[in-house]
């Protein structure tokens, strides 16, 4: 069972009760700066809402409810056949000359381990939290209980061919290369024995 906090402050674009894909993708920066951002950018309307966001902790907030989407993509029917979870994570980052901190794209300072390999023209990434892995898994089988989405999963980041067309759990990476979100430090195989044991 998983627990959701709801905080549904948000407005949808619109409203579809069939659901084809859940698709994972990252904040790119810390949870609270992420929320601001969506709170005020474009004088309260900022239209790239996700579903859900799991923080480092694992814990889950509910954005927006299941059947609603926003522009989170440019293709519209990507957006109403989708629910978008976002976790918590700064992404790519680079090392601070002189120093043991690194600095993602936005600025933030992250000074913990990183998951070091070259992917997408980065070297050094922010690791997921175990916890967000779980929370992952336990948010995922509740949806595809919920709302009849195939538990097939793409078991990794790359681009996929036709993606759009796939029913089950993917991430933003497979769409296109130019997305970093899911990086590799994300654990898939411990991600997909949390799916099948819940």
């Amino acid at each position: 069972m998983i627990d959701i906090q709801n905080s549904q402050e948000f407005n949808t674009k619109g409203i579809q009760k069939k659901k084809k894909q859940i698709i994972l993708c990252h904040t790119s920066r810390e949870v609270n700066e992420y929320l601001t951002s969506l709170k005020f950018r474009y004088n309260n309307k900022y239209d790239k809402i996700p579903n859900f966001i799991i923080d480092r902790n694992g814990d889950v907030t509910q954005l927006l409810p299941e059947t609603g989407h926003t522009n989170f993509f440019s293709e519209p029917n990507i957006n109403r056949n989708s629910i978008i979870v976002c976790l918590e994570n700064l992404g790519w980052l680079e090392k601070r000359p002189l120093s043991n901190e690194y600095i993602n794209w936005k600025g933030n300072i992250y000074n913990g381990k990183v998951y070091e390999k070259k992917w997408r023209d980065y070297f050094f990434w922010q690791p997921y939290t175990n916890k967000q892995v779980e929370s992952t898994a336990k948010l995922c089988n509740y949806l595809t209980d919920n709302y009849k989405i195939k538990r097939n999963i793409i078991g990794h980041n790359t681009k996929v061919e036709g993606i759009y067309k796939y029913e089950g759990i993917i991430t933003r990476s497979n769409f296109e290369t130019y997305y970093t979100d899911l990086n590799p430090s994300f654990d898939f195989e411990i991600f997909v024995k949390f799916f099948e044991n819940e």
